[in-house]
């Protein structure tokens, strides 16, 4: 029988430290959530695809953005720009960028597992 689980940020299982980026990362319940820190000047197609090896995140992104703005361009030409409190479902193959001069906060319930690995 399953047990309640908790875990918290403040002590997260994995850390990852790409350029301009912190990826906090935490597993429980069988999932796996991540809280992305990004600075400003962050850029996916300049931050994370060398790590990545892809032309375009490949990652499916459902989450909740607790601070800055984000710009997203999907391969197909569809953009987005999200903020504080926005629900965000970005689907795979797309690239991101910070706007301004504030972090992007979001916390992920996406197919993290393997971002910025």
């Amino acid at each position: 029988m399953a047990k309640p689980e908790m875990k918290n940020f403040s002590a997260p299982d994995e850390t990852r430290t790409p350029s301009n980026a912190t990826i906090e990362v935490v597993k429980v319940g069988g999932k796996t959530v991540m809280k992305a820190t990004f600075q400003p000047g962050w850029k996916w197609s300049k931050d994370i695809k060398p790590t990545a090896g892809t032309d375009a995140c490949e990652v499916h992104h459902f989450g909740y953005q607790a601070s800055g703005i984000m710009h997203v361009v999907a391969n197909d030409g569809t953009e987005i720009e999200s903020g504080p409190g926005d629900i965000i479902d970005i689907p795979p193959g797309h690239d991101a960028w910070i706007v301004g001069n504030q972090p992007v906060v979001l916390i992920d319930f996406g197919d993290i597992e393997s971002y910025a690995k």
